[in-house]
């Protein structure tokens, strides 16, 4: 589901009432782990936090004139998403988290996609493990490893 705010803060007072302090924790640990140079917008009708034109200006190649997409989180119909584009294209952030997610003490098994992790419960998200999968990438990290698997 695709929201139509333009602002974080309009975005967050469309949630339902059930969602909205979930998806207000899980943007304050993104605002409190997220390494300098990223910049919070909306983004594909998501909460995004992306690379700025001022930091990148080649921009996102499927759309140059949007900034690099790094993280976005939005409240799904079925779930909530918290999609990092870091573990679709680092296979050893990738093996981290996981190996990460299966020592904490959330008994469900992970749900995750190529860049989005689902969660369906409150008490199933590691706050603390998806902050420090947030801090490990800088913006310098990412456009590196975004410039090694996608730019030809």
């Amino acid at each position: 589901m695709q929201s139509k705010a333009t602002t974080p803060k309009q975005y967050l007072s469309e949630l339902t009432e059930d969602r909205k302090p979930i998806i207000t924790k899980l943007r304050q640990v993104i605002l409190d782990n997220l390494p300098d140079g990223f910049k919070e917008e909306m983004s594909y009708g998501m909460l995004g936090y992306v690379v700025p034109h001022t930091i990148y200006p080649d921009g996102y190649h499927c759309d140059p004139k949007r900034p690099l997409p790094f993280i976005n989180l939005a409240s799904q119909k079925a779930h909530i998403g918290f999609y990092h584009m870091g573990i679709y294209a680092n296979e050893e952030l990738l093996n981290w988290f996981t190996a990460e997610y299966e020592k904490t003490d959330i008994k469900v098994k992970l749900n995750m996609g190529k860049s989005c992790i689902r969660f369906k419960k409150e008490a199933h998200i590691p706050f603390e493990l998806l902050g420090q999968l947030v801090a490990k990438v800088t913006p310098k990290d990412w456009i590196a490893t975004y410039e090694a698997a996608y730019k030809k």
